[in-house]
């Protein structure tokens, strides 16, 4: 599949990393925030997950889409960035609404890849 568009006009709100990916309070952000964390994210930095996801978007192609009748959500798994270089596998979720170009990020989530 190809990668994912216009990610030159990305939406990655700071409240999205702050106060749900980066947030160890947030019950449905709480693991990702630990998970994060562990490879050295930090709230205090966020701008540099927020560029790490945009990074992961631009290498990665996109491994599935789902079209709904509000746009179209797209669905990315590989290496993420990490502060410590360790990079885990993870899948970013973007959103692009009907209508729009740019994309919007919508979560994380870590990835376990089999191994034999």
């Amino acid at each position: 599949m190809p990668r994912l568009s216009h990610l030159d006009q990305a939406v990655v709100p700071e409240a999205k990393i702050v106060s749900y990916l980066l947030s160890v309070r947030h019950s449905g952000g709480r693991a990702k925030a630990r998970f994060l964390e562990g490879f050295g994210f930090s709230a205090k930095d966020w701008r540099i997950l927020r560029d790490a996801l945009i990074a992961h978007a631009t290498a990665n192609d996109i491994a599935a889409l789902h079209q709904t009748r509000f746009g179209t959500r797209y669905e990315i798994d590989g290496p993420l960035p990490t502060p410590d270089g360790r990079n885990p596998v993870v899948r970013v979720v973007w959103f692009v609404e009907s209508q729009e170009t740019a994309p919007r990020l919508v979560t994380l989530v870590p990835r376990r890849i089999a191994t034999p």
